[in-house]
């Protein structure tokens, strides 16, 4: 305990947070590996059990085994408790014990809770945390209710109301672990109203971001609601609608896809695929048969991905949106970055630019190590599982049960800083001991051309 306190004490919030993430995948892994947790009652491989906790955990969907077939019930629900500790993060869950228990929560945990829910200041994160699980249990609730109507009456009480729960844990955590069996996601449920517009609606809740949800849940004009959530409500929306109607457009006569459906079907089944590349990872449609166009626009939504302190990875909206209001005032000739009436700072925009700059990179790097690996399958099968994963997406072309030991690992170590953040990463393992430190030196501003 000791020891436990002293370490607390020497890390940075961002070093613990990625001890925890990797810790909890360990813990989850060794579970896998059990035989009670396949259904053959077989030791499961170190590198499939690994790769499926990293994928739990990272709330990415990635599988290299079927998640309904292989695994048994004590599987399956290792692998839910490790998507909802994953979603909800390892340090939020463990300080929501600690407020259950009675415990005071210290300066050290609350500049934790901080930096694992993306907060500007310490002032209201223990009120936020409580919020964040009452929020995730409830909606959880309700989104498993919902799903109830249908998965009950197809599969029993027993089976129907685990579907309904695992599911609906799943596409609010942004997951995309489905139990249907035979890699076959939603695609059974494509014309299904219920199912379609539920988990629709869970995905975008859960990767808008607690913060919203909060800032949402005491809405009384828009001009109060504060800046972040009005930029990520602009920008899902914006996505969403952008994404929708390019796969309504590029698949509308597509007998693979959605060409033989109704104007209805066809509405949701664009609408869905538009919403769940944003990291959830479901597909009620075979990827291999839609266009390489929507492929490409699918891969584009994957690298954004959802909004910060949510369920969901990729780049985040707000960062995309701040790059466009950027360009937006370079065409302007300003030099503030403003919306809607307010002045975005400098900082953010240059953390903004990080982000993006080492995401690309990653995506980049792993790309070319999938290249040297795994050289039986196309650039495009490739690109599209490398960005899925550092998406914390799931979504793929069918290629992960068939990827080589070293094509696993690489995948692995790409979902785990997708869902940690490239960022944090940055912040874990540099030496500056403070990210306020100013430098005491500065050398004469030079000038270098540009473009």
């Amino acid at each position: 305990m000791e020891l436990r306190q002293r370490m607390t004490r020497t890390l940075k919030p961002a070093q613990i947070m990625v001890l925890s993430f990797g810790g909890v995948i360990i813990i989850g892994t060794l579970l896998l590996m059990l035989p009670i947790s396949s259904q053959s009652g077989q030791v499961t491989s170190f590198i499939n059990a690994l790769f499926t906790a990293t994928s739990a955990v990272c709330v990415t969907g990635l599988v290299v085994v079927d998640t309904g077939t292989y695994w048994s019930v004590f599987g399956k629900t290792i692998i839910l408790m490790l998507i909802q500790i994953g979603g909800l993060g390892f340090m939020t869950m463990t300080t929501s014990i600690a407020i259950v228990l009675g415990k005071k929560i210290g300066l050290r945990n609350r500049m934790i809770m901080q930096e694992a829910l993306n907060q500007f200041s310490i002032s209201g994160v223990v009120r936020l945390t409580k919020y964040v699980i009452m929020a995730t249990f409830s909606v959880e609730f309700v989104g498993a209710l919902l799903l109830s109507t249908r998965f009950v009456p197809l599969y029993g009480i027993k089976n129907g109301l685990y579907y309904s729960i695992f599911h609906s844990v799943s596409a609010f955590c942004n997951a995309g672990f489905d139990i249907i069996g035979n890699y076959q996601s939603l695609m059974p449920f494509v014309r299904d109203p219920i199912v379609n517009i539920v988990v629709m609606l869970l995905i975008v809740l859960g990767g808008i971001g607690f913060a919203v949800i909060a800032d949402l849940s005491t809405f009384k004009t828009y001009r109060k609601l504060s800046l972040h959530t009005k930029l990520v409500l602009l920008m899902t929306f914006t996505l969403i609608l952008f994404g929708f109607v390019f796969i309504f457009a590029l698949e509308f006569n597509n007998p693979n896809s959605i060409g033989n459906y109704s104007i209805g079907e066809k509405i949701m089944a664009s609408l869905f695929h538009s919403i769940t590349p944003r990291t959830a990872g479901f597909n009620t449609l075979d990827l291999n048969g839609m266009t390489v166009p929507s492929r490409f626009i699918t891969m584009i939504l994957m690298f954004i991905g959802g909004s910060p302190g949510s369920t969901a990875g990729g780049i985040k909206t707000t960062t995309f949106g701040m790059l466009i209001l950027y360009v937006i005032s370079i065409f302007r000739g300003s030099d503030d970055i403003n919306f809607s009436n307010r002045r975005i700072s400098k900082e953010s925009v240059h953390k903004a630019l990080a982000v993006v700059f080492i995401s690309s990179f990653l995506v980049v790097i792993m790309t070319f190590m999938m290249t040297v690996f795994e050289g039986n399958f196309s650039l495009e099968q490739i690109v599209f599982e490398t960005m899925s994963a550092f998406g914390t997406v799931g979504l793929s072309l069918g290629i992960t049960p068939y990827l080589s030991v070293m094509g696993k690992i690489i995948l692995t170590i790409m979902m785990f800083l997708g869902r940690i953040g490239p960022l944090t990463i940055v912040i874990a393992i540099s030496k500056k001991a403070s990210q306020n430190k100013k430098d005491l030196l500065r050398y004469p501003e030079g000038k270098i051309i540009v473009g």
